[in-house]
């Protein structure tokens, strides 16, 4: 298992979680971004940095990634894809997207876009704390203990 971070807008805690993981298992972690990152110095870390662009770095790891591998994103359409390779989707508060609750999310995804777009303030994600920090944590240990 491979893991890829969908890394623009992935939370600095979780980034911190993967770094350890990947040290401590010797899981390869490959976060994708169009900006520069700093990783700390692994031979298991690696960045790859894709052109600024819509869905650029969304497309480039649906692009690479191989069945069974991990991807972290808060992308609802990404997981989805992600989903369709028969790869594995968590967000990084923890949810973990399946074939069972993905059509629902993107319904969900749809209709805030058509309200946002008709005018409707609908509120923008919770705070990232620790109970979200700790919910990815645990996920992420159940996954990695799944595939061994």
């Amino acid at each position: 298992m491979q893991i890829w971070v969908d890394a623009d807008a992935c939370p600095k805690p979780v980034k911190e979680i993967l770094f350890r993981v990947a040290a401590r298992r010797g899981v390869m972690v490959t976060l994708v971004a169009n900006q520069p990152l700093y990783t700390p110095p692994s031979k298991f870390i690696s960045t790859l940095q894709v052109s600024a662009g819509f869905d650029v770095a969304d497309n480039e790891i649906v692009r690479r990634i191989e069945q069974g591998d991990l991807v972290i994103t808060a992308d609802i359409p990404l997981a989805a894809d992600v989903i369709e390779k028969h790869a594995v989707a968590l967000n990084p508060r923890g949810e973990l997207y399946t074939p069972e609750n993905i059509r629902e999310r993107l319904n969900m995804r749809d209709f805030m876009s058509e309200l946002r777009d008709s005018g409707v303030q609908t509120g923008g994600n919770a705070s990232y704390g620790n109970r979200e920090k700790q919910a990815f944590a645990n996920q992420l240990d159940r996954l990695l203990a799944k595939a061994g």
